[in-house]
């Protein structure tokens, strides 16, 4: 059953890892194409050009955003894994201890 949670786990980190890359290479391909607007918008006008440009950098900083988003979602999908190991760790403890107990109580 834990091999199974992990290689869930394992697949909807890597599933969100794609999701990141193509996020960035979507940002990383606006910021290029930012850069290069005065060239690529010769005939069009200043007022459209400024449109273009500031549509181009919402798109931008929401992607930023975004992916702020989906990295605090990674790291609590981390920390609750680690939570969750800690707490099996404990009830095992605490079982075991049960355990040693009753067996002490039964000997004597």
């Amino acid at each position: 059953m834990e091999g199974s949670v992990r290689s869930d786990t394992e697949a909807m980190d890597d599933a969100l890892k794609s999701k990141i890359v193509v996020r960035c290479a979507k940002a990383a391909f606006l910021l290029s194409a930012l850069k290069s607007s005065p060239n690529r918008y010769v005939n069009s006008t200043t007022e459209d050009q400024h449109e273009e440009v500031e549509l181009m950098r919402r798109e931008i900083g929401e992607l930023k955003m975004e992916l702020a988003r989906e990295r605090l979602k990674n790291r609590r999908i981390k920390l609750c894994g680690l939570m969750e190991v800690v707490l099996e760790v404990a009830v095992v403890l605490c079982v075991s201890t049960f355990f040693l107990m009753l067996s002490r109580a039964q000997s004597r």
